[in-house]
């Protein structure tokens, strides 16, 4: 069977583009909860122990006496696991940690995946306002660079514009 050299040359830019995303960093378990952070937050018992792929925005870390525990503000993961930071927010989840964590390997402001199950959840406060955080107890942690950001998305843009040779 031979394929038409115009369905080859349309073909090209397109796996291209697909060559340059990052393949995701985690597999989903079978028990995967497809249900975000705000809605776990609604009914935690429903998700007991259920394993999830979060991601977010970290707004801030707590070291204790034997764990630490990173806030972030939940978004949609893309097909690489980034969070989608331009989407709008999935509510807010506590991401525990076996051990100390180091702020500065987890800077306010940065982008995070996580990997782990859903531990129970905790009420808490978001400014004065009362919230449920659910908690999730992480088997592996990614924080995104911005090199990481970036792969995937290509630096080429087409458009229509006049231009001037001198």
């Amino acid at each position: 069977m031979r394929i038409p050299a115009r369905l080859t040359l349309a073909a090209l830019p397109a796996l291209a583009l697909a060559a340059c995303a990052p393949a995701p960093i985690y597999k989903p378990a079978p028990d995967a909860v497809a249900a975000v952070p705000a809605q776990v937050a609604q009914s935690p018992e429903r998700y007991a122990n259920g394993s999830v792929i979060w991601g977010g925005r970290i707004v801030g870390v707590t070291n204790y006496a034997d764990h630490s525990e990173i806030e972030l503000l939940a978004y949609p993961l893309d097909g690489s696991q980034r969070p989608k930071a331009n989407d709008s927010g999935n509510g807010r989840f506590i991401a525990v940690m076996q051990g100390y964590v180091e702020p500065l390997d987890y800077p306010a402001g940065g982008l995070m995946t996580v990997s782990g199950r859903i531990d129970g959840s905790r009420a808490g406060k978001v400014g004065g306002a009362a919230y449920v955080f659910p908690l999730v107890r992480v088997a592996q942690a990614h924080v995104w660079s911005a090199d990481e950001m970036r792969k995937g998305h290509p630096n080429v843009s087409f458009g229509v514009g006049v231009g001037v040779v001198r």
